[in-house]
């Protein structure tokens, strides 16, 4: 087991040093009111990515985000979980790094890493000592233009005892739309092919990078 382990990290490592691994995410957020969401998704986006002749993918997923205090730091771990309602599907954990807003680059970045793991990992998350921080539904659909990911959600609140009850309250009468790679180290010319998807959707839709850290902490 330990040569296994010491195994797992020398590969981890390697993959690491030599830019094989996706570990960024390069990222650009807007929003679009819900009166012009049909006019994005059927019209503009359906002519701009790939699978043009296919219905958009849809998706309805549940996400928690769970924390935990570490000595010696003021900023909390934050674990992201999210699954997939009404079909069976891994859960996937993904763990975020504060973004950094470069005004030399066109988008916002962070350190990105994603795993698919078991339905019991929010057991286990909170068995090591992490707490609820918050958790939404995000309902809508994703399209695929080369290696970049657009996705267009409706954001809705979390009533107890309601998860899956489509008549919880969406948080605002707007989608959230991202546009976003995942890419090793070293790419930098992500964000310009993402700079320039992003102009094809103006003015519809204003993508930008957000610095949290502005809008007072929010996650």
């Amino acid at each position: 087991m330990i040569g296994n382990i010491s195994s797992a990290r020398e590969t981890l490592s390697h993959a690491l040093n030599n830019r094989f691994l996706p570990n960024l995410e390069y990222l650009l957020q807007g929003s679009i009111l819900d009166s012009a969401v049909d006019h994005l998704v059927h019209r503009l986006l359906k002519g701009l990515c790939d699978n043009v002749d296919t219905s958009p993918e849809t998706f309805n997923d549940l996400e928690v985000c769970m924390s935990l205090r570490q000595p010696n730091s003021n900023q909390p771990l934050l674990l992201r979980v999210r699954r997939a309602l009404g079909r069976d599907a891994p859960f996937q954990m993904r763990y975020l790094g504060q973004p950094e807003v470069d005004q030399r680059r066109p988008t916002l970045v962070r350190s990105c890493m994603d795993c698919a793991c078991t339905n019991g990992i929010l057991e286990f998350l909170t068995e090591m000592g992490f707490r609820l921080e918050f958790e939404y539904m995000a309902k809508g659909y994703m399209f695929r233009k080369g290696r970049m990911k657009i996705t267009v959600s409706k954001l809705i609140k979390i009533v107890p005892g309601k998860q899956q009850d489509m008549a919880n309250e969406p948080i605002s009468q707007s989608y959230l739309v991202e546009l976003s790679v995942v890419a090793p180290t070293g790419q930098e010319n992500v964000g310009e092919e993402m700079r320039v998807f992003a102009e094809q959707l103006k003015p519809l839709v204003q993508l930008d990078k957000i610095d949290y850290k502005r809008l007072g902490g929010l996650p």
